[in-house]
C-alpha cells in the first residue's frame, strides 16, 4: 500500500475536479486549490453532478456520498492547499508557462517527502522536473475523462524520476481504482492523446474548414463504432474548450501547423469568446444535459422525403 493519503489537487478544471472528487470517494484526505474562486465553484458545482452520477452509476450510498464530501476542501491559498500533503497532482492549463510558474512557487512550500505528478495531456515531464525542487519525486500521471468509467491512468518517469516515486504512484492509482498503463519511452501526448489529439484535430478541421457539420463527424463515427458513448465533437464539449484551445494553440505554434492554429483561432472565437465552455457551462458543440447525439433518433435512417434536401448539401458550390 502506498502512504500517499493526503493529497492536493492543483487546479479546479474539468479533469482536475474529477480526480479529486475521485481520491475521496476512494478514501483519500483531498485539497483542490485554484487561483480563482470563480473555478472554485464550478468545481463544487461540477462535484454535485458528480454526486449524483455516483449514485446513478456507481452504485454509491447516500452515506458514501457525504463521506465524499467530508473528505474534499477547497482552497485559493497555495501554501495552505500543499502543506504537509503527501502527494501534489498538478492539473493546472496546459500551457508550459504556467505549469512552471506553480511548480516555482509551489517548491520551497513543500514538506520534504512530497511526490509531485503532472497529469498532463500532452506535455513531457522532463520539461518540467528542474523546476519542481525535486526532480527524483516527479513524474506524469495522466488520468482519462470521465475517471469513474473510464478508469485509466498513464505513469510516465524523466530520466531522473526514482524507482521508489515511480512505485508510488503506481500503488496510489491502483488503490483509486485506476488501471495504470507504464509508457516506456517518454512520448508528447502519453498513449491516449498520441491517438486522441491527432482525432480531435482532424474532426475540428472537417469543422472549421466547411467540409462538414458537427452533427455529420458525430454520426460518420458512431455509425462505424458502435456503442461510443459520443462521437469526436460530442468529445471536444467533454474536455472542455479551454483545454482545447490550449493543445491546439500549443502544438500549432510549436510545430508551425497553420491548419492547428486555425482550428485554435475557431474554437476561440466561436466558444471561448462566448463563454461557451463544453459540458462544463451546458454548451459546446451540443447543449447539455441533453446532446443531439443522445436522442434516439440521431443514427436513424431518413426518410425518403429528405433525399433532395440531403443531395443539395453534397452540391459543390
Amino acid at each position: 500500500m502506498s502512504t500517499l493519503d493526503k493529497v492536493a489537487v492543483l487546479g479546479a478544471g474539468v479533469l482536475g475536479g474529477q480526480i479529486a472528487w475521485h481520491s475521496a470517494f476512494k478514501g483519500k484526505t483531498v485539497t483542490v486549490y485554484d487561483i480563482s474562486p470563480q473555478a472554485l465553484d464550478r468545481c463544487r458545482a461540477a462535484h454535485d453532478q458528480y454526486a449524483a452520477i455516483y449514485l446513478a452509476e456507481v452504485g454509491v450510498s447516500v452515506h458514501d456520498i457525504a463521506d465524499t464530501r467530508a473528505r474534499l476542501t477547497y482552497a485559493t491559498s497555495l501554501a495552505s492547499a500543499v502543506s504537509g500533503k503527501d502527494l501534489v497532482i498538478e492539473a493546472v492549463p496546459e500551457i508550459p508557462e504556467v505549469k512552471t510558474q506553480v511548480y516555482r512557487e509551489m517548491a520551497p512550500l513543500l514538506s520534504p517527502r512530497t511526490l509531485i505528478a503532472t497529469n498532463s495531456s500532452t506535455l513531457l515531464p522532463r520539461d518540467f522536473a528542474e523546476v519542481t525542487g525535486r526532480p527524483a519525486k516527479y513524474c506524469a500521471m495522466h488520468f482519462a475523462n470521465m475517471i469513474w468509467a473510464m478508469n485509466v491512468v498513464e505513469i510516465m518517469a524523466h530520466p531522473g524520476t526514482a524507482d521508489d516515486a515511480l512505485t508510488a504512484v503506481t500503488e496510489y492509482a491502483i488503490e483509486i481504482g485506476m488501471i495504470p498503463i507504464p509508457v516506456r519511452k517518454e512520448q508528447t501526448g502519453y498513449i491516449l492523446n498520441t491517438w486522441f489529439v491527432q482525432l480531435l484535430n482532424a474532426s475540428q478541421t472537417l469543422v472549421t474548414n466547411g467540409i462538414a457539420t458537427p452533427e455529420d463527424i458525430d454520426r460518420t463515427y458512431l455509425i462505424v463504432n458502435p456503442g461510443a458513448p459520443r462521437g469526436p465533437m460530442g468529445a471536444f464539449d467533454m474536455v472542455g474548450m479551454q483545454t482545447a484551445y490550449n493543445v491546439v494553440a500549443h502544438w500549432g505554434s510549436v510545430t508551425g501547423d497553420e491548419q492547428m492554429l486555425a482550428n485554435a483561432r475557431y474554437i476561440k472565437e466561436n466558444f471561448l469568446d462566448k463563454g461557451k465552455l463544453g459540458m462544463q457551462t451546458g454548451e459546446g458543440y451540443y447543449t447539455y444535459p441533453d446532446p443531439a447525439y443522445a436522442d434516439p433518433g440521431f443514427l436513424a435512417v431518413p426518410a425518403i422525403s429528405q433525399a433532395a434536401e440531403i443531395a443539395a448539401l453534397a452540391r459543390l458550390t
